[in-house]
């Protein structure tokens, strides 16, 4: 499949800003895997960048489709990716008609540490 069918569309929402504006905290941890302690005895904590973005995927798509597709559009490196599918809402117009919009899949890519999707 050709990346431009794969990817739909990056979606650029409130909750994907703060998605790839958002810091995840952890305990710094030793070679040992024990949190390392600082002088007041309390766990050092680190701070990094959560780096995820929504994308539109085609609905047939699996994750290493996606992964690639994404890799390929915007050169960055894709460490994870999670998908959902979501189901098309009921909506009616003025009248008494009855519609649906189409169901569509999410799927939220993780980059790597220092990379970033420009959507300018």
């Amino acid at each position: 499949m050709n990346p431009f069918e794969i990817i739909k569309t990056v979606r650029l929402t409130e909750k994907g800003t703060r998605q790839s504006n958002q810091k995840v905290r952890f305990f710094e941890r030793d070679k040992t895997g024990k949190p390392v302690l600082d002088d007041q005895g309390k766990p050092k904590i680190k701070e990094r960048p959560l780096n995820q973005y929504t994308v539109v995927a085609d609905r047939l798509a699996t994750k290493p489709q996606i992964r690639q597709a994404v890799q390929e559009l915007f050169k960055v490196k894709v460490t994870r990716v999670n998908t959902m599918s979501v189901r098309g809402k009921a909506r009616r117009k003025r009248t008494a008609q009855a519609g649906r919009t189409s169901a569509w899949k999410k799927a939220i890519v993780t980059l790597k540490d220092g990379d970033k999707i420009s959507l300018t």
